[in-house]
């Protein structure tokens, strides 16, 4: 709040600031709410349509332990040579000044956590589509599993714009395009 008391930056240097707003948009979205629904969801989708478990547990264990080490590699883009990348929200700047082992730790680290959200997401779909009880048809499902049925199959359809993104970002980088 001091910060934003007057226009300028007055306490944070301009490129520290740029990679705390970077770092904060990918551990707000990647590490925090995207696996804090998926976990709600995994807690609740069995109990709601009578599901003894998720339809792919091995799969649910992967996409949850995949998080700590991507977690550790995008926090450890701090302390690297060159520092976190500091795109901002956008993460869309030149990115060929940025140099070091940062930018790729956190494209890395990206990847990383996409591969999470999609096999969650593909866990979803598949429990809901094989696991309700019997009876239960798609128009006797409670609301709550019908938005996270249409959530995951919407995040499913939209990687290939993510990952459209992130190729983005590694073009402009080492293309310079």
């Amino acid at each position: 709040r001091a910060e934003l008391f007057q226009p300028g930056l007055q306490l944070v240097d301009p490129g520290f600031f740029n990679q705390m707003t970077t770092m904060h948009a990918l551990v707000m979205i990647f590490l925090a709410l995207m696996p804090a629904f998926v976990g709600l969801a995994n807690w609740m989708l069995p109990i709601m349509i009578g599901a003894p478990d998720m339809a792919l547990p091995r799969m649910n264990n992967w996409s949850f332990w995949i998080l700590p080490f991507a977690s550790i590699m995008l926090i450890s883009t701090l302390f690297v040579d060159g520092g976190a990348p500091a795109g901002g929200w956008t993460m869309y700047p030149p990115l060929v000044l940025q140099t070091g082992a940062a930018f790729p730790m956190m494209i890395f680290a990206v990847h990383l956590l996409g591969i999470s959200s999609i096999m969650g997401s593909i866990n979803i779909v598949a429990t809901i589509m094989n696991m309700r009880a019997p009876g239960m048809t798609y128009m006797k499902m409670p609301l709550f599993v019908w938005t996270w049925f249409i959530t995951a199959y919407l995040l499913i359809a939209t990687m290939p714009v993510l990952a459209g993104a992130v190729t983005m970002l590694l073009t402009d980088k080492y293309f310079a395009t």
